[in-house]
């Protein structure tokens, strides 16, 4: 019994063996199409293209698409016949009636598919008759078009087939509330772009209550615009929906206030679905009993005049706003250039003539005038003196204008290039000047060649290095080749890297040689608790009288005997400025007359702490 029992448990407690799950490489797949089937396809399709192509032969210029239409499986008698579509222009026909273009064209088409297949059997219709179908409420061609596979096309085809699943897809979703569903006119004719297709809606809103109207309005555009792209998808045609979409109130105001845009919807749209409400304002439309209230009369005459009012103000703001600072900008720009801090509108005109016209001699003084010329009109529309200005003033005014621009873009090389001369030369003379101060720092000797100095004092001495003379020696070629136009810009731009470092180290190299003789012409000393300093230059000397606060600075000549004469306040720059040019004495004796004079100065109790 137990046992019995147990084995019971042991075959609950045993799991099913799970069957392992298919690879991807052994789903199932889609059911193949039977040969025979398929063959039967293929030679469907050989004879739809050869069809298709003899009617193109003889009507090219009328046919706007072939579609084959799904076989009709109600009638066992007609379940071979292969059900073509073809849609024909008849929107220039001149050598005949719409009828008679409907009829003899589908009579021939109707030949040439007897010819291929007896069982081909042609739909000829012409868009005034797919157009009347849909005005008298019958979209059975629609349906169908809806659902056929499209063969030739220019358009109008892919169009309607999209437009039919999107209304077919805002209809079941709204259901009654969708009350007309049309396609704006251009959408039936020959040169219909089934990427851009225009289609209104008309919902009805008179029941809604759990929402404002702005609010519904955006909802349903939202949702239907989506439904466009989804449309777009299911058919395989890359349509861009341009959807209007209305609500029944708005609509009605928009006829009883005669907008335009609404009345071209009535006179042009094809209903493509139409509860009832479409059709009839289109009718009255066309019998003349929808006409514009006298208030729309009157605010269609206002908004004409303030249109007008508008395109006046517009002309004068592209010279008060536009033309103008597309001269002035320029043209600060080019005195920027020249090395002038930004300069206001009223400066612009008068430093364009004085600089460029008469200092250097790079423009003509006829452009200066047509800056002068747009901003009197500038001035003249800012301060109400000019109310109006044609088309023709406006089109002389840019004519000036482009030529304006035209030079000084020209004006813009021409200072690059003066410009670079000038900074050649600057760097030239700075190169040579700080070059030979630097050889006078070593040396009493006259230096005539300043290359071969600072050669001999300065590299050969050991005081500088070699790659400094590499330096100068670049430098003076480099001056050389660009005289001689030579010297390319990107050359121009590393010697004057090179130059400037150059320059760094030999302004180092003479304060600091500078410095050195400076420390010999101090004398410090001390009176009381303050220490002072005096500096003795050849000719003159600076007196500090306290070198912690350093606040106050003095000045003195130097008499024949080597005294102080008349002492007298005087600044750091003053100070600095001496001792540039100033000849430094290589000894300094502190003579007696020198010590009677800072004895006055500072009291008996002086004490000379340092000299050199």
């Amino acid at each position: 019994m137990v046992k019995k029992k147990a084995k019971n448990n042991a075959k609950k407690e045993e799991k099913p063996v799970e069957k392992p799950k298919e690879s991807l490489l052994e789903q199932p797949q889609a059911p193949q199409i039977p040969a025979e089937m398929k063959e039967k396809l293929d030679k469907i399709k050989e004879k739809i293209e050869k069809f298709k192509t003899e009617i193109l032969k003889k009507f090219d210029k009328y046919i706007l698409g072939v579609a084959l239409f799904p076989p009709n499986k109600e009638d066992k008698k007609k379940k071979d016949d292969i059900n073509v579509f073809v849609l024909v222009d008849d929107a220039d026909s001149t050598k005949m009636s719409k009828e008679e273009l409907s009829t003899k064209l589908g009579a021939i088409i109707e030949s040439i598919a007897k010819e291929i297949d007896p069982h081909l059997k042609p739909q000829t219709m012409v868009v005034t008759e797919l157009k009347e179908s849909c005005f008298d409420g019958k979209y059975e061609v629609l349906e169908m078009i809806a659902k056929s596979g499209i063969v030739y096309d220019k358009g109008i085809l892919g169009a309607l087939k999209v437009s039919e699943v999107h209304k077919t897809m805002a209809i079941s979703k709204f259901e009654k509330y969708v009350i007309g569903y049309v396609a704006a006119g251009s959408l039936f004719r020959g040169d219909a772009n089934p990427n851009d297709i225009d289609v209104y809606i008309v919902i009805d809103d008179t029941d809604v209550k759990k929402m404002s109207r702005a609010e519904l309005k955006d909802k349903l555009r939202a949702i239907i615009a989506g439904m466009g792209f989804e449309a777009g998808k299911i058919t395989g045609v890359d349509a861009h929906f341009h959807v209007q979409t209305y609500i029944l109130t708005d609509f009605w105001d928009s006829i009883r206030d005669a907008n335009p845009v609404i009345f071209t919807f009535l006179r042009d749209g094809v209903p493509l679905y139409d509860r009832g409400v479409f059709m009839p304002w289109k009718l009255l439309l066309q019998m003349g009993k929808i006409k514009p209230s006298p208030e729309a009369i009157d605010m269609n005459m206002d908004i004409g005049e303030k249109l007008l009012q508008r395109v006046k103000a517009k002309l004068l703001s592209v010279v008060g706003e536009d033309l103008y600072y597309a001269a002035l900008n320029p043209s600060q720009a080019a005195l920027m250039l020249y090395g002038i801090p930004p300069p206001t509108p009223k400066e612009t005109v008068k430093l364009l003539d004085d600089i460029f016209v008469k200092k250097e001699k790079l423009l003509e003084k006829k452009y200066v005038d047509t800056l002068e010329k747009v901003r009197a009109a500038y001035k003249a529309i800012e301060h109400g003196k000019m109310k109006e200005i044609s088309g023709k003033e406006i089109d002389g005014l840019v004519t000036d204008v482009e030529a304006y621009l035209k030079r000084i873009r020209r004006l813009f090389t021409q200072i690059e290039k003066k410009a670079e001369v000038k900074n050649m030369e600057d760097l030239y003379d700075t190169v040579m000047a700080v070059t030979r101060d630097a050889i006078m720092m070593v040396t009493d000797k006259k230096v005539t060649d300043v290359e071969k100095g600072f050669k001999d004092h300065l590299i050969d001495e050991g005081k500088l290095p070699e790659k400094l003379y590499k330096i100068l020696k670049s430098v003076l070629k480099a001056k050389k080749d660009f005289e001689e136009k030579k010297l390319a810009k990107q050359e121009v731009e590393k010697v004057s890297k090179e130059a400037r470092m150059y320059i760094k180290v030999l302004i180092e190299f003479i304060q600091r040689s500078r410095g050195i003789e400076l420390e010999r012409a101090k004398i410090r000393f001390k009176y009381g608790d303050t220490f002072g300093e005096v500096i003795l230059l050849d000719k003159v000397a600076f007196l500090t009288p306290d070198l912690e606060k350093r606040e106050e600075i003095q000045k003195a000549t130097l008499d024949k005997d080597g005294g102080l004469g008349k002492v007298e306040k005087s600044n750091m720059e003053d100070m600095e400025k001496h001792m540039v040019d100033a000849k430094i004495p290589e000894k300094v004796f502190i003579k007696e007359k020198i010590f009677e004079s800072l004895k006055k100065l500072f009291g008996k109790d002086i004490h000379v702490l340092i000299s050199y």
